[in-house]
């Protein structure tokens, strides 16, 4: 049976919240949770590594097209150490193609920061619930080109990652 995935505002109680209002782009969705006990990074770090083919794929495109334009090549989303456990990365880690910023049990967040734009994704887990949130704040023209192509594709990643949360 799948999961109910709900579009919602970022949670108030997550550490993004408040980065909202100066936003370009934020959005965030949520799905009720089984009782378990695994970190909200451990969340992560098991459903990534589950990333579906085609999120694999328009990453690989991604990367070709802006690798051209002098931006990162961020790599796959899911290209992560399956054998290092949650409780072994200290915010400034790498994580596929993140960074770690924050981690405590109830969230991490993640983010990566380039000339065009800063993005931060929080996985906070609460109440019976997890929910997936992304920020977005773009400094250049670049940035809000690169929005306007990859915002509509973001709308439909999440939900399909988080489909893979187990």
């Amino acid at each position: 049976m799948t999961a109910t995935i709900i579009k919602q505002p970022v949670p108030a109680a997550s550490r993004l919240h408040g980065a909202t209002a100066s936003a370009h782009f934020h959005d965030s969705y949520r799905m009720a949770l089984a009782p378990d006990p695994r970190s909200a990074l451990q969340f992560y770090l098991d459903t990534v590594v589950h990333t579906p083919r085609w999120v694999d794929r328009l990453m690989a495109l991604r990367n070709a097209i802006v690798s051209r334009l002098g931006l990162k090549d961020l790599g796959a989303l899911g290209a992560i150490d399956r054998a290092r456990p949650a409780s072994a990365y200290r915010p400034g880690d790498r994580i596929g193609i993140f960074t770690l910023l924050h981690v405590s049990d109830d969230e991490a967040i993640l983010g990566d920061s380039d000339r065009h734009l800063d993005v931060q994704v929080s996985v906070y887990r609460r109440d019976g619930e997890i929910s997936m949130s992304t920020v977005v704040h773009v400094h250049r023209l670049l940035g809000h080109v690169y929005m306007l192509f990859v915002a509509p594709v973001h709308r439909r990643i999440v939900p399909a990652v988080m489909r893979r949360m187990r």
